[in-house]
C-alpha cells in the first residue's frame, strides 16, 4: 500500500509509476541537524512528529530524528487542516525548501512542505515527549521505556554513555591493551560464592558471571594488558537508587606492575579519556550536565584508616572498628576532596582484607589492609580495583583462610601454577558513572532497560 502524501490541497497525492528495479525508492535523506548547510535547497527529512502547533495564520510541525529537531512551517490552510489529525509520534517524510531562521532549531526550517505519512501510530504516546522533561513517574517511564527512550534528554544520556565507552576503549588501546570477550556463564562464583544467579546448564549448576575477574587475570598471562566491556550480574537484594542486578562493567587488567599505584595511574588516564571523548563526540553534553569535571593530574589519595579517622573526627563518632565506608562516609570524603583539593575525585586505598575478595594482594607492611582502592566520584564509589595475588601458593593459602575448596577454581588457578607476573586491575560501573555525571537521582534513569529486585520487563 502506498503511504498517503499530503500536498498543498490537503489530499493524498496519486501514486506514481513503480520505480525501476535497483533504483532508490526514496530521495536522499537530510538529517534534521544539518538543515543550515542546505539553505535554499529542497531536501527530504524523515522522522517522528515531535509536536504540532496550530495558530490562526500558520502551523508548525516539529520533526524529530536521531540527530535532533527540525521545524516545518505550514502556511497553506488546506494543508494545515489535512495535518491536523496527525498523532504525535507519527512517522513522516517531509519534502520542502530550507530557509534560514535563527529562531528555529538549528537555525533553519522547512517551508512549502509536502508531507508523507509513513506510519500512523496505533495509539498516542502515554506522555508528552516535547516537554523538556518527561512529566511521569520513574516507574511509568520504565514501564513504557520504548517511548521514554525517544525523549531527546534520554537520547543525550545514551550518547554520553556510548562516548564514555569509546573513551575507555581508545585510552586503553593507545596504551597497548587488547580487548577480550569472556564467558558470562561460569562454573563458580567470582566473589566468594555469594550473590550469584544460578542456572541449569545441561543438568549442571552454573552461574551468571559477577565479573570477568578470573578470565581477565588469566589473560594477563597471555596478552599482559587486557580490557573488556560487557554485562555483569549481581543477585544482591538491594533496592536502592545506586544498585542494579545487571549492569555494564568496564574492566581492565595489566601485568608487570609494582603495586596498586601503577593501576591507579592507568585508571586516572582512563577516566580523563572517557570525559575527553564525551566532550569531543557529544559537545551538547556539556550543557546537559552543567559542565564536565576535570580529572586532576594527581587525584587526591587517602588510606582507608586515615579516611575513617577524618570522618570520625568530623562527625564525633568512633569509626575505628568499621570494615568499610558507608555511603554517608563516601559523601563526606567527596565534599572534603572538593573543598580541600578542588577535585571531584578521591582515591581511597588500603581497604581491610576482610572486606576484599580472596585474590586481593595484602599490604606488605600491614597485612590486615590490602593493596586495593576505590575511586569516589562526587562522593559515590565508582571504581573498585587493586593489586592481585600472583603466586600459586598464596592462592592456596587465601582459599584455605577463607574456608573455600580449591576444586571450583582449578581452571583459574592453573594460570598461577605456570607463572604469573605481579598484576592488578579495576572495574568501572558504566551506569553509575553516567548517573553521577548527569546528576540523575537514580541509576535506573540512565539505564536502557534496568533489571532490579522488581523489574524483569520490558
Amino acid at each position: 500500500m502506498t503511504s498517503p502524501t499530503i500536498g498543498a490541497a490537503g489530499a493524498p497525492a496519486p501514486a506514481g509509476a513503480p520505480a525501476p528495479v535497483g533504483a532508490p525508492t526514496r530521495p536522499v535523506r537530510t538529517p534534521a541537524d544539518d538543515l543550515l548547510a542546505h539553505v535554499d535547497e529542497v531536501v527530504v527529512l524523515r522522522g517522528w512528529l515531535h509536536r504540532q502547533r496550530r495558530l490562526a495564520a500558520v502551523s508548525f510541525l516539529v520533526l524529530r530524528d536521531a540527530s535532533g529537531l527540525a521545524q516545518v512551517v505550514v502556511r497553506e490552510p488546506s494543508l494545515a487542516a489535512g495535518l491536523g489529525s496527525l498523532v504525535e509520534e507519527s512517522v513522516l517524510e517531509v519534502r520542502g525548501r530550507v530557509v534560514a531562521n535563527p529562531q528555529a532549531p538549528g537555525g533553519a526550517e522547512l517551508v512549502d512542505p509536502e508531507v508523507t505519512v509513513l506510519v500512523a501510530p496505533a495509539v498516542a504516546p502515554p506522555f508528552d515527549l516535547y516537554r523538556p522533561q518527561v512529566a511521569a513517574s520513574l516507574p511509568t517511564r520504565l514501564d513504557h521505556a520504548a517511548v521514554a527512550l525517544r525523549h531527546p534528554a534520554r537520547q543525550a544520556v545514551q550518547r554520553v554513555a556510548a562516548a564514555a565507552v569509546a573513551g575507555f576503549r581508545s585510552t586503553l588501546d593507545q596504551r597497548g591493551f587488547v580487548e577480550v570477550h569472556t564467558p558470562k556463564i561460569v562454573a563458580s562464583a567470582t566473589e566468594s560464592g555469594a550473590n550469584v544467579f544460578a542456572l541449569d546448564y545441561f543438568g549442571r549448576t552454573a552461574y551468571l558471571a559477577q565479573s570477568p575477574q578470573f578470565y581477565k587475570q588469566i589473560m594477563v598471562g597471555s596478552l599482559e594488558r587486557v580490557y573488556e566491556v560487557g554485562p555483569v550480574f549481581r543477585a544482591e537484594p538491594h533496592d536502592t537508587a545506586r544498585h542494579l542486578a545487571s549492569y555494564v562493567s568496564l574492566d581492565a587488567e595489566l601485568g608487570f606492575i609494582t603495586d596498586h599505584r601503577d593501576v591507579m595511574a592507568v585508571l586516572r588516564d582512563v577516566v580523563a579519556g572517557m570525559l575527553s571523548m564525551i566532550t569531543d563526540r557529544v559537545p551538547t553534553a556539556v550543557d546537559l550536565v552543567g559542565g564536565l569535571p576535570t580529572v586532576p593530574a594527581e587525584i587526591p589519595v587517602l588510606h582507608f584508616a586515615d579516611a575513617l579517622e577524618m570522618v570520625g573526627d568530623a562527625t564525633g563518632t568512633d569509626l575505628s572498628a568499621e570494615p568499610d565506608l558507608a555511603p554517608a562516609h563516601e559523601r563526606w570524603l567527596g565534599e572534603w576532596a572538593r573543598r580541600e583539593h578542588g577535585s571531584d575525585f578521591v582515591l581511597v586505598t588500603g581497604y581491610p582484607m576482610a572486606k576484599r575478595p580472596f585474590y586481593t594482594h595484602p599490604e606488605p607492611a600491614r597485612p590486615a589492609y590490602s593493596n586495593s582502592f576505590d575511586l569516589l566520584f562526587r562522593g559515590l564509589e565508582l571504581v573498585t580495583g587493586g593489586q592481585r595475588l600472583h603466586r600459586y601458593e598464596d592462592y592456596l593459602a587465601a582459599l584455605a583462610r577463607t574456608g573455600q575448596p580449591v576444586e571450583p577454581y582449578e581452571g583459574y588457578l592453573e594460570a598461577f601454577e605456570f607463572g604469573m607476573p605481579p598484576h592488578g586491575g579495576f572495574a568501572i560501573g558504566l551506569e553509575r558513572f553516567v548517573a553521577r555525571l548527569t546528576g540523575a537521582a537514580n541509576v535506573r534513569e540512565v539505564t536502557l532497560f534496568p533489571r532490579d529486585l522488581h523489574r524483569l520487563a520490558p
